[in-house]
């Protein structure tokens, strides 16, 4: 039965269990030899369970050669027994091979990357044991091709020299390394095992230092060497890294400037690093503005006094083909500026003008096609610059030709205009300044032409005053042809302040008046207040009367509050008691007694001192009307909120007993506030005061008596006194619409303001 498998792993287990291991291993060879191919995979599972129990590393060995030709995706599982038996060497090897081995798929998940990282651990922390590998050409290898491990690869390198021995090796690795990497997280790894290598080298040496009891000579210069080698790295870091991020990106300008700013000190340095700036930065791909470095470059020489030398790196500066024509701009204008701070001013101007000169062919100067030298003629930068410089050091007929050839290209800014027209007062020709207003106000529109606007009339109204009153005038209607509300307020007062002073009256309330109306509705209010004042002091306090009825139409119901209290305070200092009174009543319309609680003390104090029994108490309905109003209001609301509320849970009768009550008792409340509020209704906010033009109230327009009104909200201050003069005048009580017995009692028509009296006929007067 000597094909039967399960008889032979019967007789090997038989053996392995008496420990007889020469003889227990010749019958697993004759096992494999009898067995087909197909039923060794029976057989070797124990055989290798076998050779593991006994410490024969060669047969092992031997044994697992033979099975890695049968199952070679089990070297893992070898190269697991080697590393266990201290045969690193062979281990390495074979760890090589699978490595490279690109179909290789290993059994426990494990990457062809972290295969990598097993074999160069291995190798580099047993220097003494892989002899059989080129370990440097290894890692370098895995240096090119796995570049996200750049710094572990590097340090495994180099810990493969330190174990080696070779430290002056290990330094060059490691000096390599800082100079390659090109991220920061592989710096940081190298640099810190480098500067733990320095730390643990001098400090091995300096224990050896102490345990010499006679140094010599080379020991002290060793330890000194030792030192300052440490010292030194340290001292770099900073650089090193900025070298790091400088092979991340070249074209990284602010770093360039870091580096400058890291040789401080180091002339030499610094005109080195300067040289490789300027070459290695690209126009194209630089970060940041490459036109800082030149200027940069230009200055460090100025600060060393070598004038002609920065005049030159500003020539090929202006050379350079940047992206932008304002990067060419701002180094022409620099070198004008160092021009002007050695006193050269004739130069400083030869060189704005040699700036603006005109190409040989008309350029666009957003053609992204054409370079910033073609282009540089229309930048405002160096034309503003140009201008500066003429004012200041060039003549009268330069610096105008300079301020109308900007005008002429349309280059020119509102704040340009302005300058110039300045530059022309100070010569004395104002013609020509408001000729050169004229013509920033053709180039702009609305909102940027508003400060040349002001400006101009401004500066006019100084020069002329009042001398050229018409064609100020027309200049003012001009600019408020099409003034936006944001910027008519200071526009309106000055045109306003014009008239006062060298016009008419009329006209100026007149100017006044069409500026309530184009003004921002929050600067309103502050617009009427001065209409009223300047009213006042031309025409007279009774003349405002009609500004404070179109305020209180007009502005809002905050603002309306408070100029209804200000002009019921003006008529009653006139003693106009009835007009204020009226004033009051309209205004109470739209406060809110819960809210508006200092207008009704207001016009209590008011009641007070000038009112009767009558007054009070119809200050007092007005007032329970108005909160019953704003009560029936909010109640509508609350009612309608609980409606939809109940349309989602459910109806009434759905919802709980206490939601059942409490919507109940809202019903009521809102039928019972709105039966009281019908006797009288507020008037809406923004309705016509008839009352102040003393027109009567007693009657309506269509001409019916409305001296008698029901006033079921009517308050008795005194419910004896009121019963006793009830009787005494003989009232009847009557049924109203609903069913409420109501009191007819005739309201004073001075409540109303009367200032006239009602055409009442004999009959009336009778009755009443």
């Amino acid at each position: 039965m000597h094909k039967m498998p399960r008889i032979w792993l019967d007789y090997c287990q038989f053996l392995m269990d008496q420990c007889r291991i020469t003889r227990t291993r010749q019958v697993f060879d004759r096992a494999l030899r009898a067995l087909p191919i197909t039923q060794h995979h029976r057989v070797w599972p124990l055989y290798l369970t076998f050779i593991r129990q006994h410490d024969v590393p060669e047969t092992a060995v031997r044994v697992f050669r033979r099975y890695l030709k049968l199952c070679p995706e089990d070297a893992e599982d070898y190269i697991e027994y080697l590393s266990e038996i201290h045969r690193l060497d062979e281990a390495a090897i074979k760890l090589a091979y699978i490595v490279n081995k690109e179909d290789f798929v290993s059994k426990h998940g494990k990457s062809n990357h972290q295969l990598w990282n097993e074999l160069c651990e291995l190798i580099s922390k047993n220097p003494d044991k892989v002899r059989s590998l080129n370990v440097d050409a290894i890692i370098r290898g895995g240096l090119r091709r796995y570049t996200d491990q750049l710094g572990h690869l590097w340090n495994s390198l180099a810990d493969y020299y330190v174990r080696s021995g070779l430290f002056e090796r290990a330094r060059d690795i490691y000096e390599e390394a800082i100079q390659t990497v090109t991220t920061v997280r592989d710096f940081t790894q190298v640099f810190d095992a480098y500067a733990q290598f320095e730390e643990l080298s001098l400090s091995k040496r300096m224990e050896e230092a102490a345990n010499n009891t006679n140094p010599t000579e080379e020991d002290e210069v060793e330890l000194e060497l030792r030192l300052a080698r440490f010292e030194h790295l340290m001292e770099r870091r900073l650089l090193l890294l900025n070298s790091v991020l400088l092979r991340q990106n070249p074209h990284n300008v602010q770093e360039w400037h870091k580096r400058v700013k890291l040789y401080e000190g180091k002339p030499h340095e610094i005109i080195n690093t300067y040289t490789e700036a300027v070459q290695t930065v690209d126009p194209k791909l630089a970060v940041g503005k490459l036109h800082t470095l030149w200027v940069a470059f230009a200055k460090f020489y100025e600060e060393n006094g070598q004038i002609d030398d920065a005049r030159l790196v500003f020539e090929k500066a202006t050379l350079v083909p940047y992206v932008k024509v304002e990067d060419l701009a701002s180094v022409w204008c620099e070198w004008a500026e160092m021009e002007i701070r050695h006193e050269n001013y004739e130069e400083a101007l030869k060189l704005m003008q040699k700036a603006t000169v005109m190409p040989a062919r008309k350029v666009a100067y957003h053609d992204e096609t054409e370079t910033v030298q073609m282009r540089l003629y229309k930048s405002l930068k160096v034309w503003s610059m140009y201008a500066d410089l003429e004012e200041s050091f060039g003549t009268f007929k330069s610096c105008k030709s300079v301020y109308d050839r900007i005008i002429d290209l349309k280059i020119a800014t509102p704040q340009i205009i302005i300058n110039y027209g300045l530059f022309l007062e100070e010569h004395n020709y104002f013609e020509e300044a408001f000729r050169a207003y004229e013509k920033g106000i053709a180039l702009f529109k609305w909102p940027n032409v508003y400060d040349i606007w002001n400006t101009y009339l401004t500066k006019f109204l100084k020069r002329y005053g009042g001398t050229k009153l018409e064609r100020a005038r027309d200049l003012f209607e001009q600019c408020l042809e099409h003034c936006p509300p944001k910027f008519a307020k200071a526009l309106y007062l000055l045109y306003a302040k014009l008239e006062e002073e060298h016009g008419m009256a009329r006209h100026a309330m007149a100017v006044y008046e069409r500026a309530t109306k184009a003004v921002l509705p929050e600067e309103m209010f502050e617009l009427f207040n001065i209409y009223i004042k300047k009213a006042a002091e031309i025409y007279g306090v009774p003349k405002t009367r009609q500004i404070y009825e179109k305020a209180i139409e007009i502005l809002t119901e905050e603002n309306s509050r408070e100029m209804c209290l200000r002009f019921a305070e003006m008529e009653t200092k006139l003693g106009e008691i009835d007009r204020a009174r009226a004033i009051y009543a309209h205004c109470s319309q739209m406060c809110d007694p819960r809210v508006t609680a200092e207008f009704w003390q207001t016009w209590k104090e008011f009641e007070v001192r000038h009112g009767n029994e009558d007054t009070m108490r119809e200050m007092l309905r007005i007032k329970r009307s108005v909160q019953a109003t704003y009560n029936t209001q909010v109640n509508m609301m609350s009612a309608q909120m609980l409606s939809a509320a109940t349309n989602v849970s459910g109806t009434v009768a759905d919802l709980a007993p206490g939601a059942k009550d409490g919507m109940r008792m809202l019903e009521a409340k809102a039928a019972q506030m709105a039966q009281e509020d019908r006797p009288s209704q507020p008037q809406p906010k923004g309705g016509s005061i008839l009352f102040v033009r003393g027109e009567t109230q007693g009657q309506d327009r269509d001409g019916t008596d409305k001296s008698r009104v029901i006033n079921p909200d009517e308050i008795n201050i005194d419910e004896d006194d009121d019963d006793s003069s009830s009787e005494e005048e003989g009232e009847e009580e009557e049924e109203g619409d609903d069913g409420l017995p109501v009191q007819k009692q005739a309201i004073p028509a001075e409540v109303f303001g009367s200032l006239k009296p009602r055409p009442n006929n004999e009959e009336d007067s009778a009755s009443d």
